[in-house]
């Protein structure tokens, strides 16, 4: 018997998006191709061109200095490393699963709901960013984690992940299925934490695949590798766009795009991982679950890869963040209509 179709809610905002699980949506026109109907509020007209573009589009000072190192400073803290001392950056330990250790390699961080990360979410230029590229003032916030990735040597070492041929590679990939008839939107962000640096590796991109996708896929096998890209560098270059301290990157997810590794000698790349979608107020199941992680700082089971932390999991370590106006639409704990959710 086949599997059903996925049942699509429809987000609480007055342009069309649909979705199953907040993290893809249905639109009726791309966001690459969509017409504003709102005044841009944070990006310029040459910022939504370049996004539409190539895909991506930086947000400089989204978050202020001392914001950004307060949250480098908690990622440090939160993992017990001492960031003047890189040998406490490589302590023997045991994981739970295979999947724990991979996440070790690339630098994850399994906090979610401090009191910093919100402040992050719920700054308003964070947020008016992501108003302009879908358009839509009705938005969720992804409750998502930070990354501290030191030099990928030692037991964080990516050859202890074993490579594959076709699938998810940390390389380069897409988010969403790059092979359907009806392209998913999805759209997602970083904040970085600290300057970037050739060496430290970090966010890369293929831009040039993003401007010219549909002729690109038209010329491609039937079969082909629906995540991973099979390119010529040298025709569709991939790029380290620059990022300063409390930058936000935000990236469309038909953007292929991957993680560089750390080749420093001592150095950090440090960002917290942001995004917003539309809002999915009718989805109750969703909405509740995110609340009550939000109350009790459960992990968040959006997705599979969020973890917790084995040694000390946040719940045990501080409460619930205090949030405004604006968190509270963000999270889901009030709607954005003024009207009761349904439970």
């Amino acid at each position: 018997m086949p599997t059903p179709a996925p049942f699509l809610y429809r987000a609480a905002s007055e342009r069309p998006y649909f979705s199953a699980d907040g993290e893809t949506y249905l639109a009726q026109t791309p966001l690459r191709h969509l017409d504003k109907s709102r005044p841009l509020r944070v990006l310029s007209e040459e910022d939504f061109a370049f996004w539409q573009t190539y895909g991506y589009v930086v947000v400089r000072n989204a978050l202020t200095p001392g914001a950004a190192k307060s949250l480098l400073e908690f990622a440090w803290e939160f993992q017990g490393l001492d960031p003047d001392r890189p040998e406490t950056w490589y302590a023997e330990r045991e994981f739970r699963s295979e999947l724990e250790r991979d996440l070790h390699v690339y630098g994850f961080v399994e906090a979610y709901h401090h009191q910093f990360i919100w402040d992050s979410r719920q700054t308003q230029r964070v947020y008016d960013a992501f108003v302009d590229v879908w358009d839509c003032e009705e938005l969720w916030v992804t409750l998502d984690r930070l990354n501290l990735n030191p030099p990928n040597r030692g037991n964080r070492s990516r050859s202890l992940i074993a490579p594959t041929d076709e699938g998810f590679d940390i390389e380069l990939h897409w988010d969403v299925d790059s092979t359907l008839g009806v392209l998913p939107q999805r759209v997602q962000g970083i904040i970085a934490l600290n300057d970037t640096q050739p060496e430290l590796g970090g966010f890369q991109c293929a831009p040039e695949l993003f401007r010219r996708f549909e002729e690109w896929r038209i010329a491609q096998p039937a079969d082909r590798d629906p995540i991973r890209p099979a390119i010529d560098r040298s025709e569709f270059p991939v790029v380290r766009p620059d990022l300063q301290a409390g930058d936000l990157l935000i990236f469309n997810g038909l953007l292929a795009h991957g993680v560089a590794p750390n080749a420093s000698d001592n150095g950090v790349r440090a960002v917290q991982y942001l995004s917003m979608m539309p809002a999915l107020e009718e989805h109750a199941t969703l909405r509740n679950s995110r609340v009550e992680s939000w109350r009790t700082l459960s992990t968040p089971d959006w997705n599979a890869t969020l973890l917790g932390d084995a040694t000390r999991p946040e719940a045990l370590r501080y409460g619930p963040a205090t949030l405004d106006d604006l968190g509270r639409k963000l999270l889901g704990q009030e709607p954005w209509s003024g009207r009761a959710c349904a439970e």
